[in-house]
C-alpha cells in the first residue's frame, strides 16, 4: 500500500496550540485583564440614590443598596461629580458631612430664589422679626431667654409672628431651670432664602442683604401689630413640631 500523504500546514497559518498551552509557551505576550469599572447602569443607580436622599448618603449605604463594592461606588461617584461639574449642569454632587448630596450651583441661586418666590405668597417680616430670625438661624436650637439676652429686647411677640409665618418651629425643651422651649428654623426658611442647608448660611451682614433680596423692600415692614403685645406665656404651649420639619441640629 502506498504511504498516506502527509498533510502540511498552509504557509503563514500556524498550527493551533494544544489545549492547556500557555501564551508564553508559544511566544505570545501575556495580556492582563482590564479591571471592571462602573458601567452606565451602575452610575445611574448611584445617581438616583444620591438625588433621592434627603440627607448626605454614605458610600457604605450606596454600596449596600446597589450590591456593589465600596471602591466601585467611589469610582462611580468621582465620575458623576466630574460630569456634573461642567457648565451644562445646574446641579452638582458635593461631599458633605461624611456623605454625598445634590446641590444647586451657586451661580444659579438667584434664578432658583426667584422661582421659589413665584410659587409662594409674599412673606412680610418686620426688622425686629428679621433680626430675631437671624439669631435663631445662627444659634439654633435656642431659647427665648437666650434670644432676648442677645438682642437686648423682648422677643415673645416676634417669636409668635415667626411661628405663624412658618419660619421657625419648636425643637423640644432645654435641660435647664424651667425647661424653656427651644426654637429652630424650618425647611420653609431654607426655601424662602434659597439655602441648601443651614451650613450654607452666610455671615450676618451677608444674610441681611440676602433677606432684603429674598423679601424685597415691600416685604420688610415696620413692627407689626401684636408683635410687642405677646407675652412669654403665650408661647409655653406650642404645637408639637412635625417630624422632619426642623433644619437645625437635633
Amino acid at each position: 500500500m502506498p504511504d498516506e500523504p502527509v498533510l502540511e500546514s498552509s504557509p503563514g497559518t500556524p498550527d493551533a496550540p494544544d489545549a492547556g498551552v500557555t501564551p508564553e509557551a508559544v511566544g505570545l505576550p501575556e495580556v492582563a485583564a482590564a479591571p471592571a469599572g462602573p458601567g452606565p447602569e451602575f452610575r445611574a443607580a448611584i445617581e438616583a440614590i444620591v438625588y433621592a436622599a434627603e440627607e448626605p448618603v454614605t458610600v457604605g449605604q450606596i454600596a449596600s443598596a446597589v450590591h456593589g463594592e465600596k471602591d466601585a461606588v467611589r469610582r462611580a461617584l468621582r465620575e458623576l461629580m466630574a460630569a456634573y461639574s461642567t457648565d451644562e449642569h445646574g446641579m452638582e454632587i458635593r461631599e458633605v458631612a461624611g456623605g454625598f448630596k445634590f446641590y444647586t450651583k451657586a451661580q444659579h441661586h438667584d434664578a432658583v430664589r426667584r422661582f421659589i418666590k413665584s410659587l409662594q405668597p409674599p412673606l412680610r417680616l418686620s426688622m425686629p422679626a428679621l433680626e430675631t430670625l437671624s439669631v435663631i438661624a445662627y444659634k439654633q436650637p435656642v431659647t427665648l431667654p437666650e434670644i432676648q439676652e442677645i438682642r437686648g429686647v423682648q422677643a415673645a411677640g416676634v417669636i409668635k409672628t415667626l411661628l405663624e409665618r412658618g419660619m421657625i418651629t419648636t425643637a423640644g425643651r432645654k435641660e435647664a431651670l424651667g425647661r424653656p422651649i427651644l426654637y429652630r428654623t424650618t425647611k420653609d426658611f431654607l426655601m424662602r432664602f434659597g439655602l441648601a442647608g443651614v451650613e450654607d448660611l452666610p455671615s450676618l451682614k451677608e444674610f441681611e442683604a440676602l433677606a432684603r433680596a429674598a423679601l424685597g423692600e415691600d416685604g420688610i415692614v415696620p413692627e407689626e401689630p401684636g408683635e410687642a403685645e405677646a407675652s412669654a406665656e403665650t408661647l409655653e404651649t406650642p404645637e408639637e413640631p412635625r417630624i422632619g420639619e426642623g433644619t437645625g441640629p437635633e
